[in-house]
Order: structure tokens, then C-alpha cells, then sequence
């Protein structure tokens, strides 16, 4: 059974930092891609970065340089460490996973399974 559980979120100050992880199990992260995703207010759910079977990272434009995806395969588990938060950063963060053959581009219905989400707040 395929699970998926981010922690990390919080509430900071912009200028601030955070570490999302999201603890895999079910499935290997080497066979896999895995992505980060948001739902902000106002919008709809967006990638935000996504690391690819081999090591290659992907990242929207608007957080190039601040956020960086990671993964432990020995623990399964998947990070986002986000530093220099902006208010605009506010939202629900989710990790997914993409067991298909078509992962790219950084899509949400290529993506099969979800974590519940994890809150992250960044006030001015």
C-alpha cells in the first residue's frame, strides 16, 4: 500500500526557511519521480519542483534559487528546503508521486498518489 506523509510546515517570517519531508512507503523512490506541489489562495494546484528517476531536479521560475528538492532513498523519504520564503509562498503543500512513463512536464494528473498535505504560512 502506497503512502505518503509531508511534516515540516509551519509558520515563519518572510526572509525565513523551511524543510517539508515526506515519508514514502509502498514503493521505492528509485523506480519513481517525485514532485512537490501547491494550492495557494486563489489559484489552482501548481508544481513546484520535482526530482527524476536519475537524479534530475526541475523547478517553477518563481522559486529558482530559493527552493531545493532532495531525496534520502535509504530512508524513502523526500524533502523540499525552502529558504528566503515569500508571503506569496503561502499555501498547502503536497508530495506526489509519478509511477508512470510520462512524468514531465511537471503536471498533476501525471501524478498518482498524494500525501495529505502539510501547511506552510509566511507572513510580511
Amino acid at each position: 500500500q502506497v503512502q505518503l506523509v509531508e511534516s515540516g510546515g509551519g509558520s515563519v517570517q518572510a526572509g525565513g526557511s523551511l524543510r517539508l519531508s515526506c515519508a514514502a512507503s509502498g514503493f521505492s523512490f528509485i523506480s519513481v519521480t517525485m514532485g512537490w506541489f501547491r494550492l495557494t489562495p486563489g489559484k489552482e494546484r501548481e508544481g513546484v519542483a520535482a526530482i527524476y528517476i536519475g537524479g534530475g531536479t526541475y523547478y517553477v521560475d518563481s522559486v529558482k534559487g530559493r527552493f531545493t528538492i532532495s531525496q534520502d532513498s535509504a530512508k524513502n523519504t523526500l524533502y523540499l528546503q525552502m529558504n528566503s520564503l515569500k508571503p506569496e509562498d503561502t499555501g498547502m503543500y503536497y508530495c506526489a508521486a509519478c509511477t508512470g512513463t510520462d512524468c514531465w512536464p511537471l503536471w498533476e494528473n501525471y501524478y498518482n498518489y498524494w500525501g495529505q498535505g502539510t501547511q506552510v504560512t509566511v507572513s510580511s
